[in-house]
């Protein structure tokens, strides 16, 4: 099983060990194309804050990242399951899992970044501002940038079992699992159901997302559940205590939609 997960927009302060090693990252085929997007990030932060405030959507009070993302050779560097943080990572609760799921989950987790392009859970990464959104002056927009060194990488990576991707639009532009790997993708949905005037209304609504697909994740790492596919993904999170709908795709190459209908947080 291979769990695609968003990053959070806040991050945790870099450690104050070893600096960044791009060599030593999980899904080594971007190592050139990690040094190419930190290259260029590096030198427009260090070269105009204006500028670089600007590119990066980060408003005066925020300028502080500017600095950050200058330093980012030099800073120390932690785990990205330390680094990301929010309500996702949260709910996901990483460092209380018990030895069994934490291994479990460095082996199954990608979190995507408009940076590294995606990196596993374990490995160490300093502090840095940078989302999928941002077009850099001479790259261009990330999300288009990461989808050539991606569809070469992550086929591999997805082997020969599920994909579940809980990535948010802005990240799922850096990678689209077609053929044989869309059939074994399911993409999940978190609807908040309520009944408004004895009808029944479901909205998207963002904090029920993220800390539904938290404990979604979670649940599945500490049970030691693996589904091979989309079906049996169902059936496990039925089993877990979860309500689901699930839409197989009419076509061949494209992926499962799920749905996780919640009343409350």
């Amino acid at each position: 099983m291979l769990v695609l997960l968003p990053p959070s927009e806040g991050k945790a302060a870099g450690g104050k060990g070893a600096p960044l090693d791009t060599g030593a990252l999980s899904l080594p085929g971007l190592t050139a194309a990690r040094e190419e997007v930190l290259a260029e990030l590096v030198e427009l932060c260090a070269a105009d804050e204006t500028k670089a405030r600007e590119v990066l959507g980060l408003s005066e009070g925020l300028k502080g990242e500017v600095a950050k993302n200058a330093g980012l050779r030099t800073a120390g560097a932690r785990p990205a399951g330390e680094i990301y943080t929010g309500v996702l990572y949260d709910a996901l609760g990483l460092a209380s899992l018990d030895a069994a799921a934490r291994r479990r989950a460095r082996r199954s987790l990608l979190v995507f970044s408009g940076l590294w392009g995606a990196v596993g859970i374990g490995d160490r990464i300093p502090s840095y501002r940078c989302s999928m959104g941002v077009k850099l002056p001479g790259l261009g927009a990330l999300g288009a940038y990461w989808r050539a060194p991606m569809a070469e990488v992550l086929p591999a990576a997805a082997g020969d079992g599920l994909v579940l991707d809980l990535r948010s639009a802005a990240y799922a532009t850096a990678w689209k699992p077609k053929g044989e790997v869309a059939g074994r993708t399911a993409t999940v949905r978190v609807l908040q159901s309520r009944t408004v005037a004895g009808v029944e209304k479901r909205t998207v609504v963002s904090h029920f997302n993220k800390a539904t697909k938290g404990r979604l994740v979670r649940d599945l790492l500490t049970s030691g559940r693996a589904p091979d596919g989309p079906a049996e993904l169902v059936e496990a999170l039925r089993e877990l205590g979860y309500a689901v709908e699930a839409q197989a795709p009419e076509k061949r190459g494209k992926a499962w939609a799920v749905d996780v209908i919640v009343t409350e947080l």
